[in-house]
């Protein structure tokens, strides 16, 4: 008999996650998953990072004949482990969008050692997705519920002349931005607000409203751009105009549909001097998405990390992974 998939439910908790966190990820009380309720002796929770390209594919969520990450992801842990089972992730990306390290986790009873299933499900992926790390945690970890924190980098090149092989990459700028004035406008989204100035189709979800942690814009050559982090030799202050990506980074503890393209476009509009540099904090006091920019390209966005609760990722003693029995 195949193992389950999860239950109903689960899934449609997990379709709507990514964009409908409650006021703050650290009150979200903690709900062992459906699979873990359930698991018989043996289970494994295995926690996967991930790192793709997707320019190819309809984003992460399987879409109905459209190529999607969470089906070839899922596919490859069928051909490894014999195993049906879902992989929830912790942000769902759109098309176009890559990631550096998405997180996503699956539940299996198979006994493949952490470092040898990393490589045995990459021998089941295509090359555009890659496996970075696969290891074991709490039986109580969701990829989706449990995040605490999550960090989105854009990139755009405002260069005379783009690479054409970076074009799938970074979002091409036909003006010079001032990025110092980019950072400074940034700076307005710090702290608790509501943002559903940014949101994609308000009102749909419990609530628009997020933490921003850090938000910085910078320049850079570009080399340390696909790194899980980024240099920090530019300063807005100090930028060297001759270094053709402007980057813009942002942590926070969730993250609304489309919200940070929607702040991408807003902050280009500040570099082109098309906005004042407290436009921000206009755009977000209005509660309006209409006061907002237009919703830059996806090929930008990049899903760089996504932090768990310490407690969750230690390795669970050896048998220990028995569910609710």
């Amino acid at each position: 008999m195949s193992e389950p998939r999860g239950s109903a439910a689960d899934e449609a908790r997990s379709e709507a996650a990514d964009h409908a966190f409650p006021a703050s990820s650290e009150q979200r009380p903690r709900v062992l998953p459906f699979e873990a309720r359930n698991a018989p002796p043996g289970t494994r929770n295995i926690l996967l990072r991930i790192s793709y390209d997707g320019t190819h594919y309809c984003g992460w969520q399987v879409q109905p004949n459209r190529p999607s990450v969470q089906a070839c992801v899922e596919q490859a842990v069928l051909a490894i482990t014999a195993e049906p089972r879902r992989v929830y992730c912790a942000g769902r990306t759109d098309t176009g969008v890559h990631a550096i390290g998405q997180a996503a986790n699956f539940y299996t009873v198979c006994n493949i050692p952490e470092k040898k299933l990393r490589r045995a499900l990459q021998t089941s992926l295509p090359d555009d997705i890659v496996i970075v790390e696969a290891r074991d945690v709490s039986l109580e970890l969701h990829a989706t519920f449990s995040a605490v924190r999550k960090r989105y980098r854009y990139v755009i090149h405002d260069g005379e002349v783009c690479p054409p092989f970076l074009k799938r990459y970074c979002a091409p700028s036909k003006f010079a931005l001032d990025v110092g004035r980019m950072h400074e406008a940034a700076q307005e989204l710090l702290g608790r607000h509501d943002f559903r100035c940014f949101e994609k189709e308000y009102p749909n979800k419990e609530t628009s409203v997020r933490t921003i942690f850090e938000a910085v814009v910078r320049r850079t050559g570009g080399w340390d751009l696909w790194q899980s982090s980024l240099g920090h030799n530019s300063t807005p202050e100090h930028a060297n105009k001759h270094e053709p990506f402007v980057v813009f980074e942002v942590e926070a503890d969730g993250f609304l549909y489309n919200m940070v393209r929607s702040i991408v476009g807003t902050l280009t509009e500040v570099g082109r001097g098309k906005r004042p540099v407290w436009a921000l904090r206009d755009v977000i006091q209005s509660l309006d998405r209409s006061t907002a920019g237009m919703t830059a390209v996806p090929q930008g966005l990049y899903l760089v990390r996504v932090d768990y609760p310490a407690d969750l990722l230690a390795t669970p003693m050896p048998g220990s992974g028995h569910g609710g029995h």
